[in-house]
């Protein structure tokens, strides 16, 4: 059974930076297609990453330049790093996999809650 648990959420000044982690554990996270979202209070979730290789992936604008969301195939683990925090970066976190073939089912983890606040 796929299960993905991220981890690295907490309270931050703005400015600041944080690195989250997804592991995943029944599976090989590379042979997914992975993304991470964010769903802030009151608001729909949206796409932050999305992961196109271990070093590469796209952004919105909303985070261009200071999010980088990366792979580690020896960890089985998927990183969002998060550099100039701003308050409205405030959300839980979510990391999201997507198995290519046929069905096409996709996973999520638990959310890992990130506030920006000073």
């Amino acid at each position: 059974q796929v299960q993905l648990v991220e981890s690295g959420g907490g309270l931050v000044q703005p400015g600041g930076s944080l690195r989250l982690s997804c592991r995943a554990s029944g599976t090989i996270l590379s042979m997914y297609n992975m993304a991470w979202y964010r769903q802030a209070l009151g608001k729909e979730r949206e796409l932050v990453a999305r992961i196109l290789s271990d070093i590469r992936a796209l952004y919105p604008d909303s985070v261009k330049g200071r999010f980088t969301a990366s792979r580690d195939r020896a960890e089985n683990t998927v990183y969002l790093q998060m550099n100039s925090l701003k308050p409205e970066d405030t959300a839980v976190y979510y990391c999201n996999a997507i198995d290519p073939r046929p069905g096409r089912r996709e996973y999520w983890g638990q959310g890992t809650q990130v506030t920006v606040s000073s």
